[in-house]
C-alpha cells in the first residue's frame, strides 16, 4: 500500500500524468464503451443508406462524367481504409433510380438522426447536464437535423480536400508533395472545426468552445491516425481477404471501424469535460476500493454524477462524503450536487491551480 500511495501522490503532483487517468476514470464512470458501442450502431444502420444515396446522387449529378463520379465516389470511400475496397465492390451494385433514392433518403435520415440523439445522449451525460435540463424530444430532433447539416457539409468538404490530395494533376499541373501535406492539415483543421461544432450543438448547456481547440485538434489528429492506421493495415495483412471471408468480413470489419471512432468521439469530449470542469487529479484508488482519501477531484467528479440524475427542476440531491477509513476520522464532508457543470463549486479554484 506504501508504493501505491507513493504512486498516487506522484501522479497527483504531475499534470501530464493527472490528466489521462482522470480521462480513464471519467470514460469508465461515465460507461463510456457503451455510448461508443450505441454511435457505432446507428452509425452502421446510416452507412449503407447514405452510401445508396451517394450513388443514386452521382448518377444522376455526373451522368454525363462517370470518370469523375468515379473519383468522387473513392474518395468517400477512403474514409474508410479498412474496407474501403470492399465497400467499393458492392456499392456498384446500386442502382440510380426513384426507389432507390427514396429509400436512401429515408435510412439516411433514420440513421442520422439516431446518431445524434445517441451523441446527444453521450455528451450530455459526458458534460453533466440534468435529465430535466435536456432538450425535449422535438428540440431534440431538430439540433440533430442541424448536426446532420453539419456533418454533410464536413463529409463533402473532406472528400473534395481528399479528390484533391490523390490526384496527381490539378488543370494539367503536376500536384506534388507539398500540396498533399497541406491538404491532409486542411483536413485535419476541417475535421477539428467539425468536432467543435458537434460538441456545442448537440450539448445542451454553454461549453467554453475557446478552451476546447486544442482538445478537438487532437481528437482530429487521432483520427487522422486511425485512418492511415486502417490503410497500412490492409495494404500488409488484408490483402485479397475479401475473397476469403467476403460480406462477413465487410460487416465485421465495418462495425470495428465505426467503434474506434466513435471510441476517439467519446474520449475527445471525456478530456474537454475533465479539463474545463477541473476534474483532475483523480484519487489513484477511488473506482477500486473505500479505503482512499477522495481528491477535490473526485468529490467534483461523484457531485456531478448525482447532479445528472435529476429529473426535476425543483428536485434537490445532496451528497455527503464520509471520510474513509484510510483518513482514521469520522469526519463527514456534504454539499448539495450542482448542475452547473461538472459540478464546480465557487471554491473549487480556477484551472490550472493545484487540488491535492
Amino acid at each position: 500500500m506504501e508504493a501505491l500511495r507513493r504512486i498516487d501522490d506522484f501522479q497527483r503532483r504531475h499534470r501530464r500524468l493527472g490528466i489521462p487517468l482522470a480521462v480513464v476514470y471519467k470514460f469508465v464512470d461515465d460507461q463510456g464503451m457503451y455510448l461508443a458501442a450505441l454511435l457505432a450502431y446507428y452509425g452502421f444502420l446510416s452507412l449503407f443508406p447514405l452510401l445508396l444515396l451517394l450513388v443514386s446522387t452521382l448518377a444522376v449529378l455526373l451522368e454525363n462524367d462517370p470518370a469523375l463520379r468515379q473519383q468522387v465516389l473513392d474518395s468517400a470511400l477512403r474514409n474508410f481504409p479498412v474496407l474501403g475496397d470492399q465497400l467499393r465492390e458492392n456499392v456498384q451494385s446500386f442502382q440510380a433510380n426513384g426507389l432507390a433514392l427514396a429509400i436512401g433518403v429515408i435510412g439516411s435520415i433514420y440513421g442520422a438522426l439516431g446518431v445524434a440523439q445517441a451523441a446527444q445522449h453521450a455528451l450530455n451525460k459526458i458534460w453533466a447536464v440534468p435529465r430535466y435540463a435536456r432538450p425535449n424530444p422535438a428540440l431534440a430532433r431538430l439540433k440533430g437535423l442541424v448536426f446532420m447539416a453539419v456533418l454533410a457539409t464536413g463529409l463533402i468538404a473532406t472528400t473534395a480536400l481528399s479528390a484533391a490530395a490523390s490526384a496527381t494533376q490539378v488543370f494539367g499541373v503536376h500536384v506534388g508533395a507539398g500540396p498533399r501535406i497541406g491538404v491532409i492539415i486542411a483536413v485535419t483543421l476541417l475535421n477539428t472545426t467539425s468536432l467543435l461544432l458537434c460538441m456545442r450543438i448537440l450539448t445542451h448547456t454553454e461549453i467554453p468552445v475557446r478552451r476546447l481547440w486544442g482538445t478537438a485538434l487532437g481528437g482530429a489528429c487521432a483520427w487522422q491516425a486511425l485512418q492511415w492506421g486502417g490503410a497500412f493495415y490492409v495494404r500488409h495483412f488484408l490483402h485479397g481477404a475479401s475473397a476469403t471471408y467476403g460480406m462477413f468480413g465487410i460487416v465485421l470489419g465495418l462495425l470495428a471501424w465505426l467503434y474506434l471512432g466513435a471510441v476517439v468521439f467519446v474520449l475527445t469530449a471525456e478530456t474537454g469535460a475533465v479539463r474545463v470542469h477541473r476534474l483532475w487529479p483523480r484519487s489513484l484508488l477511488a473506482p477500486f476500493t473505500d479505503r482512499t482519501r477522495l481528491s477535490q477531484a473526485d468529490r467534483r467528479a461523484y457531485r456531478s454524477y448525482a447532479a445528472t440524475e435529476r429529473f426535476k427542476g425543483f428536485q434537490k440531491i445532496s451528497v455527503e462524503f464520509r471520510r474513509g477509513p484510510a483518513a482514521d476520522t469520522n469526519e463527514v464532508e456534504s454539499g448539495e450536487a450542482d448542475d452547473s457543470g461538472g459540478g464546480r463549486r465557487p471554491d473549487d479554484g480556477c484551472p490550472g491551480s493545484d487540488d491535492n
